[in-house]
């Protein structure tokens, strides 16, 4: 997500001019259950399309209108310049930290990768 995001109710309003690829990875987003990470790689490998990269540029620039907190980097560092608003939103929803060493700067906890991830489970809904 980025500052040129669309507020979180936009989406609706952007669903004629968004980019076909972009929807699906919304869609994705979207899909990924409370107290659960995909990172970027994730959802590029469920779409079997794009990369990481790619991915990253949607949600910077759409991911306001879905829970863009769940699509995340892979070393589990909270998106730098939203990290205490991602970190409110993994705290309501229960997902896994990891607490910050002292070294940290400013002492923010990771993501426990291995414990939030989420694969997309062989029932999950419209998986292409």
């Amino acid at each position: 997500m980025s500052e040129q995001s669309p507020p979180e109710d936009a989406r609706a309003g952007y669903a004629d001019a968004l980019p076909e690829y972009a929807e699906r990875v919304l869609d994705v987003a979207e899909r990924i259950p409370p107290g659960r990470v995909m990172t970027y790689g994730d959802v590029a490998e469920w779409l079997e399309e794009g990369g990481p990269r790619q991915v990253g540029r949607v949600m910077a620039l759409y991911g306001g209108a879905v829970p863009w907190w769940r699509v995340v980097r892979a070393d589990g560092v909270l998106l730098p310049g939203h990290e205490l608003r991602a970190l409110a939103h993994y705290r309501a929803e229960g997902t896994p930290l990891k607490q910050a060493g002292r070294i940290t700067e400013g002492h923010l906890p990771r993501l426990d990768m291995r414990r939030a991830r989420w694969d997309g489970g062989a029932d999950a809904e419209g998986h292409t």
